[in-house]
């Protein structure tokens, strides 16, 4: 099975997938999509990869996956080994329940197409920078008492899970957006006990090819 990953390096929905990709240890080419320079927009990535102008896309054996979950999805049913999901349908639905919680309810508000909306709205840096803040703040308001409560070094358990996929990236992007992690002990240890773990760090956007260290 041959899999190419359409990914850019800080964007959190591309690095849930290479998180993914990395614990259930499969081997991929990379394909830099550079946000910022619009490439998403491109005819034929359009066409005939992503058409709603997004990353990721996962291209495997002729067929393109979109979506960052139903790629996860995907990963767990076609490679069950180790598993992102626990045996028990209550513990998966709690698993599932926090991925979606950061990648339905807090990722879609503060992505770029938003960014880029509110400032084609009047909307300034600061007003940009304080709605971000605003929903990552709710979510993992939200997000904490279920890790506190489940969490065992990871965010449900002792092994990573689809709730890591998700949670880990968002941390990332609550540490660009400047938010106080101060209120969210359990949120931020799962992050930090995360770095450890290679799967984790080789998916670290720092460690991208298109990655850009100011």
């Amino acid at each position: 099975m041959s899999l190419t990953l359409h990914s850019y390096w800080r964007a959190t929905a591309p690095y849930r997938v290479r998180i993914g990709l990395q614990l259930k240890g499969l081997a991929y080419d990379y394909v830099a999509v550079n946000l910022l320079k619009g490439e998403q927009h491109a005819q034929d990535y359009v066409a005939r990869r992503n058409r709603q102008h997004l990353t990721p896309a996962l291209e495997t054996d002729g067929h393109v996956l979109t979506q960052s979950l139903a790629i996860l999805e995907w990963l767990e049913e076609t490679h069950p080994q180790p598993a992102l999901l626990p045996a028990d349908p209550f513990d998966r639905a709690q698993v599932r329940a926090m991925a979606a919680l950061v990648a339905c309810d807090i990722h879609p508000l503060n992505n770029m197409r938003i960014q880029k909306a509110l400032e084609q709205a009047g909307v300034d840096e600061a007003g940009r920078l304080a709605w971000s803040q605003r929903w990552i703040v709710d979510g993992f308001t939200a997000l904490e008492p279920m890790v506190a409560s489940l969490g065992k070094g990871f965010a449900f358990g002792e092994t990573p899970t689809l709730a890591d996929c998700c949670l880990v990236p968002q941390v990332y992007s609550a540490e660009r957006y400047k938010v106080d992690l101060t209120p969210f002990p359990a949120i931020a240890a799962v992050a930090a006990h995360a770095a450890g773990h290679p799967a984790f760090a080789a998916a670290h956007p720092d460690r991208q090819p298109d990655a850009v260290h100011a």
